[in-house]
């Protein structure tokens, strides 16, 4: 006998309506299965079973994360399939600044109604996060809450882990004066800030000036422009370290530079930032044109272009910049690393 409630349903939650999601989202799942995958979705907990062939000591690295409300972008566009690109990538690019590798990733969705093809686009697109940075979706929740949000709206957030060889964490401790600071460009916003874009661009009143094409955007609209998913730098720096000394990185997540940068940089040095080299996307031109914002907000708040940053020594820049660059970044020198009691100089 097929599990049904009316009372429930007429309560406002169809379990049934759970069922359907489940069978339209194997598919891509499956998309995501590596090594390691034991167990497929539908069970009390996600089954991996991590390769520790030649690591000394492996150490389990975790974050955790949502899409902010860069999910009312996804709601008002009704555009679903990318908003799960963004929250695989807001935890991997966290754990990544450790050096490890992600081994898997499990995806909670609330939603006031649950709507099957709705709640598998999600998915879709948290199947293809995982896919570019090479874990595995084993599990995931997705939960009905009437009464507590509108039906259209949903709320989407993560949980990655990752294994890195103790010897091999990226440990800032070997940091020191003369090194390098080069900038990974972002795709645009990422998934952060956008409390600040739904005020500068009236957002939550969903201004028909979103849905406009915009020169100082290359034709694209706002809307689009600000839905763009966050990239995900998993694979550039597994790969920068294997040939180069990484002493350090930054995820450039909310806080922007003042907060992100200085995370990875010990007492008594400070990262000098030339903001003149900094490759600024016209999306946040046009953010602190509309909104008359002081620029020192616009490096305090968003990325302005540059979605992670990476220390290397002097001597290791042109490789590393060749590494990045031939894994498909658009890397950059933006400054060095100076004795400094200021973490940030910009």
């Amino acid at each position: 006998m097929k599990s049904f409630s009316e009372s429930y349903r007429n309560a406002g939650v169809d379990i049934t309506a759970g069922y359907k999601s489940v069978e339209l989202m194997k598919s891509h799942i499956a998309r995501t299965n590596v090594p390691g995958v034991v167990s497929g979705i539908g069970g009390f907990g996600g089954l991996f079973a991590p390769n520790l062939t030649g690591m000394k000591e492996p150490v389990l690295v975790s974050g955790t994360d949502g899409c902010g409300t860069k999910v009312k972008m996804a709601i008002l566009m009704d555009k679903h399939d990318t908003i799960g690109v963004d929250a695989v990538a807001m935890c991997v690019n966290d754990i990544i600044c450790c050096g490890a590798k992600p081994l898997f990733f499990l995806d909670y969705i609330a939603c006031g109604k649950n709507v099957p093809e709705k709640i598998a686009s999600i998915v879709a697109g948290v199947a293809e996060g995982c896919v570019q940075s090479g874990c595995a979706l084993i599990g995931g929740e997705t939960a009905e809450h009437p009464g507590m949000m509108p039906v259209e709206d949903y709320d989407l957030a993560g949980f990655a882990v990752g294994v890195v060889d103790k010897e091999k964490i990226i440990d800032n401790g070997r940091m020191q004066a003369g090194d390098v600071v080069i900038a990974l460009a972002s795709s645009g916003i990422h998934s952060n800030g956008f409390s600040l874009c739904r005020k500068v661009f009236d957002i939550d009143n969903n201004n028909p000036a979103l849905y406009v094409p915009c020169d100082d955007l290359g034709g694209r609209t706002i809307a689009e422009t600000l839905l763009t998913p966050t990239k995900i730098y998993v694979k550039s720096i597994l790969a920068l370290m294997e040939q180069v000394d990484v002493k350090g990185v930054s995820h450039i997540t909310g806080g922007g530079f003042y907060e992100n940068i200085p995370r990875s940089i010990p007492d008594g040095l400070g990262a000098k930032i030339d903001k003149r080299a900094v490759r600024v996307l016209p999306i946040f031109d046009l953010i602190a044109k509309t909104g008359n914002i002081p620029e020192r907000d616009m490096f305090n708040t968003f990325n302005m272009g540059v979605g992670m940053s990476v220390v290397v020594p002097a001597a290791q820049v042109e490789l590393a910049l060749e590494i990045l660059r031939a894994n498909g970044e658009d890397a950059y020198v933006i400054g060095e690393i100076v004795e400094s009691e200021d973490k940030v100089i910009l």
